[in-house]
Parts: structure tokens; C-alpha cells; sequence
């Protein structure tokens, strides 16, 4: 991943993180709300995205270095 693209990465969390604070919150009217909630889902998409990207390359890179072994199956629920 690029260091631009991890820089956004960074900021686009840092966003969404600002966004669900301002939402538990719960002192926003009812159509702010649905707009930053919604703000809030393409910040997610965008994360997603970007993570997807980075674990490809990963991946790319560890199998061509033939570190094919060293990977094991990563499942968040587990932390």
C-alpha cells in the first residue's frame, strides 16, 4: 500500500471514528443523523476496500517469496 493510500486509510478511520462519536452522542436531529450515519457507510466501504487491497498484496508478496506455509487463516471474530 502506498504511503498516500495509507494516509487515507488512517484519516478515512479517524473519520469514522469522529462519526460514531457524534452519533452516540445522540444530540443530533434525526436527519443529521441518517446523513452522517450514512457518511459513515462510505467511510466503511472505502476501509474495507483498501484493507481488501493490502491483504491481496500480502499475499502476493508472501507467496512470491515462497512463504506460502507462513500463512495461516486470519479470522477477526476471534480477537
Amino acid at each position: 500500500m502506498t504511503a498516500k493510500k495509507s494516509l487515507n486509510l488512517e484519516k478515512s478511520l479517524a473519520d469514522l471514528e469522529s462519526l460514531v462519536d457524534e452519533l452516540e452522542s445522540g444530540d443530533l436531529p434525526l436527519e443529521k443523523a441518517m446523513q452522517k450515519f450514512e457518511d459513515g457507510i462510505k467511510l466503511t466501504r472505502q476501509c474495507q476496500a483498501a484493507l481488501k487491497e493490502a491483504e491481496q498484496k500480502v499475499l502476493i508478496l508472501m507467496q512470491s517469496a515462497g512463504g506460502e506455509e507462513l500463512l495461516e487463516s486470519f479470522d477477526p471474530e476471534d480477537n
